[in-house]
């Protein structure tokens, strides 16, 4: 049998900015690109991520004024994955850790982005005989 692997499903479009930039910068950056968030780099390294979510629940509810750099309300450390991972994997780390977008991670560089909406996009476009592989890999982890 089969695995679905990450590295087959994840978004290459990964947007990423200096821990400096201003929440205003990042904002206008994702609606440019259309993604729903940012990973944040210090010399070049990425350091935490910052989402649509982050938005709502960090600066407009507390207010924030728009030039805040946007290390001040990154979720970090930035949790990742390896692109050789199976998306079962990446659906666990997500659930486990209460994220819904996992960057993928390959020799200390982000490589892409799997978000939970990929996952169900995955579960409901794909094939059955596709479909049906992916719960095979739910049922036997769930024997284990």
């Amino acid at each position: 049998m089969g695995s679905t692997f990450v590295n087959q499903f994840m978004n290459k479009n990964v947007l990423t900015a200096d821990k400096s930039t201003s929440l205003q910068e990042a904002a206008q950056s994702m609606t440019k690109l259309n993604v729903g968030c940012v990973i944040v780099t210090e010399n070049a390294k990425p350091i935490g991520i910052i989402t649509e979510r982050d938005f709502v629940t960090k600066v407009a509810a507390e207010g924030r004024p728009l030039f805040t750099e946007i290390s001040e309300v990154m979720s970090s450390p930035l949790i990742t994955i390896e692109p050789g991972e199976t998306v079962w994997e990446a659906s666990e780390m997500m659930r486990e850790e209460l994220i819904h977008k996992l960057p993928v991670k390959e020799n200390d560089k982000i490589v892409g982005i799997i978000t939970t909406t990929d996952i169900v996009k995955i579960s409901s476009v794909g094939s059955d005989s596709e479909m049906r592989r992916i719960c095979d890999q739910i049922l036997l982890r769930m024997r284990d």
